[in-house]
């Protein structure tokens, strides 16, 4: 039955078009996504190392065990070593060859991978990393082959076998904290269970969830996975959607309401039935979001690839610098040449600086992922740490976008917990916004709610009832107005104060006295606040705009803490404001919306921000999305963009210092004061140098949020 209360429809509540939000449903409808099989995977068509994403660690962990076990005996009679050493290992006839043996066995099993990456890499015409390595290799194996076999000067098979072992050491810890990373899309694809109880009619059969079709009806039982995307048509129940929003707290179900595959039934039983399946699903778009965000590449990585690719070059040039100059210096000695330009070589391997950036830009994602930062491209999450405006949409953003009771006033000598009841009692059979205002307002003061009689609905003046044999109303001004009932002062005056605020007003009238007056208004999320206040904390200005009236506006801002406000903006002018900001010299503005005509605005700012709740039109326009409707992810945003940032500014640093100060020693610049860094060193410093990037990367898990 339509139930109208003309005149008090809330007089600041902005409606966006196509944006319908279900109460507790905490996702972007339709985001584009993957149940089992919609995950897109990353073009690898060009061979280079910055991608990992086409190792297995596996590989690398069992390559690695080989050939340590291969690196003992090599080492334990190794002849060069122990000349280094002064020690005397085990000799008897043959053993010189024995290192020989294992160090060829140790270039073809352990030195395959790098020398097929290289070969995959020329190919390309994109020498890099993998190269490089397998150059130090080459040139290991070839001498010391020459030497063994007759060339004078010392070999090199105990360095050969230590530079593919630890090298592999490296990838396979390299490769576990990038797949690690990856496999947060893994965990996300075992929430969907494999199986759905289907109900046809009276009957129950269990099905493939690759095979459901929309429309079809599943039971869902208590401590279940949700299959599929669907509404409740039968039941209640709380659902934990943590591991799709980052929010802790289960949200409450009933008939009507949408829920999300892949979220957890955790008390009631549930028919739900299902409206998206497969790549149509919420799921499937969270993985391919966070697929898109590590395949994209941000301006850090550039960098460093570039600087990888210019490393290749000047590596070649130092080796062959090192060759002309001690070959002048030292012409009778071709074996130390020789040592020199290897261990320039091994130096050159810019291996530390290939997995800097990739790595923590995907274990960022991968961690924004779990909080419900979802990155859609890695150069949006570098710029969120550079935001200095934070402009927010309020309706759906910082409020819900449903009307609630913010103020309620009682007659003298009535009891407000009564009065509530009987509000809640009188619209218990609307379906109307307030009507479901009243009756949220009933459920949080914990108040029975007594039976009614005679629904009537008053034509947009509100509607009537019968209670306990007593004639109740909820009505509207205009009812109070043509009946000439008589309001007290004190609700005389609330009121003005309520109309003042932009809010829509209803009176609780029983017979022909008006018992109590209630203000109506767009919910203020409860984390609003805190999210203006951690957003002030980081250094942001915080300004919030709206298409709803300077008074509305200025009453939400007030309760919100924020001073800068944009009123009554048609929704073709927000992205004018972005504009305006942006000339008046704020550095990064970042944009948080979530309806169709906030996406001009998304895209017109430096880093637009879509709400979980909005529609396909603004997550498209944004770079970041937020999965849950929590405003306070925008300051988590900000704080992983920081934390990510720092991370990849260490480890540059630590990469490209590294190479810096270790080829001129590789090089012998220090001979004349009595250094010459040996090549097994340089291998080892440069692969601890990949395992230090490595390790520093998954520091960036211990991140710090101020939302717990």
């Amino acid at each position: 039955m339509e139930h109208e209360h003309a005149g008090h429809e809330h007089a600041g509540h902005e409606h966006h078009a196509g944006h319908e939000h279900h109460e507790g449903h905490e996702h972007h409808e339709g985001h584009e996504h993957h149940g089992h099989a919609g995950h897109a995977h990353h073009d690898h068509t060009s061979h280079n190392h910055a991608d990992h994403s086409h190792h297995d660690p596996a590989v690398f962990r069992r390559l690695f065990w080989v050939n340590l076990a291969l690196t003992i005996p090599t080492l334990v009679f190794s002849e060069g070593l122990h000349d280094i050493l002064g020690l005397s290992g085990p000799r008897f006839p043959g053993s010189p060859f024995i290192p020989a043996v294992f160090g060829l066995l140790i270039f073809v099993i352990g030195g395959r991978v790098f020398l097929s990456g290289a070969l995959a890499e020329l190919r390309s015409k994109s020498p890099g990393m993998m190269t490089l390595i397998s150059l130090a290799l080459v040139v290991a194996f070839g001498y010391s082959l020459a030497v063994t076999l007759g060339l004078p000067g010392m070999d090199f098979w105990w360095e050969l076998a230590t530079l593919t072992t630890i090298m592999l050491l490296g990838h396979w810890i390299e490769m576990s904290a990038v797949t690690g990373a990856q496999n947060a899309l893994g965990e996300l694809a075992r929430l969907i269970p494999d199986e759905a109880e289907v109900l046809h009619g009276d009957h129950r059969m269990t099905m493939p969830v690759a095979q459901l079709r929309v429309g079809d009806r599943v039971l869902v039982r208590p401590g279940a996975s949700i299959p599929v995307d669907g509404r409740v048509v039968e039941g209640g129940s709380e659902v934990d959607e943590s591991l799709l929003t980052g929010e802790s707290a289960p949200v409450r179900k009933d008939a009507g309401d949408s829920v999300v595959g892949g979220s957890v039934n955790v008390s009631g039983a549930l028919t739900v039935e299902v409206t998206s399946t497969g790549d149509d699903t919420a799921l499937a778009g969270v993985m391919r979001l966070v697929a898109d965000a590590q395949a994209s590449k941000g301006r850090a990585q550039l960098l460093a690839d570039r600087a990888a690719a210019l490393l290749f070059y000047v590596a070649l040039a130092a080796a062959i610098v090192t060759a002309v100059v001690w070959v002048v210096l030292n012409p009778g000695d071709p074996a130390f040449v020789l040592e020199r330009v290897v261990t320039v070589l091994v130096i050159a391997c810019p291996h530390a600086l290939g997995l800097a950036i990739p790595l923590v830009a995907s274990l960022s994602t991968a961690i924004g992922a779990r909080r419900g930062i979802l990155v859609r491209s890695r150069a949006a999450l570098e710029q969120a740490r550079d935001v200095d405006v934070v402009l927010f949409d309020k309706t759906g953003t910082l409020t819900e976008g449903r009307q609630g009771v913010v103020r309620t006033v009682d007659a003298a000598g009535t009891d407000s917990a009564r009065n509530v009841a009987l509000a809640a009692a009188a619209e218990s059979r609307s379906e109307h916004p307030i009507a479901r205002a009243l009756l949220a307002a009933a459920e949080a003061r914990g108040v029975s709610v007594p039976q009614s009689t005679g629904f009537e609905s008053l034509a947009g003046r509100g509607v009537s009832v019968q209670i306990e044999g007593r004639d109740v109303a909820v009505a509207s001004g205009r009812l109070v107005a043509e009946r000439g009932i008589h309001l007290e002062p004190g609700l005389v005056a609330a009121t003005r104060e309520a109309a003042e605020a932009g809010e829509g007003v209803v009176y609780l009238l029983e017979g022909d006295r008006a018992l109590a007056m209630f203000g109506l208004a767009d919910v203020i999320r409860p984390e609003s606040a805190e999210a203006v206040r951690l957003l002030k904390a980081q250094g942001a200005r915080v300004a919030m705009l709206t298409g709803d009236s300077h008074a509305v506006a200025e009453h939400v801002a007030a309760q919100l803490g924020i001073e800068e406000v944009f009123a009554e903006v048609l929704p073709g002018q927000k992205a004018e404001v972005v504009a305006r900001l942006q000339q008046e010299g704020a550095k990064r503005v970042a944009m948080v919306g979530d309806g169709i005509n906030d996406a001009p605005a998304l895209a017109r700012a430096d880093l637009g921000i879509a709400i979980g709740a909005g529609t396909d039109v603004a997550i498209e326009s944004a770079g970041v999305v937020l999965a849950s409707s929590d405003p306070r992810g925008v300051a988590d945003t900000v704080t992983l963009s920081r934390a990510s940032y720092r991370k990849m500014l260490q480890n540059l640093v630590w990469a490209t210092g590294y190479n810096a100060v270790g080829l001129p020693l590789a090089a012998g610049v220090l001979a004349g004061a009595g250094f010459l860094m040996p090549p097994a060193v340089g291998a080892a410093v440069m692969s601890v140098s990949t395992i230090v990037v490595a390790l520093n990367a998954q520091l960036l898990r211990r991140t710090r949020f101020a939302r717990g």
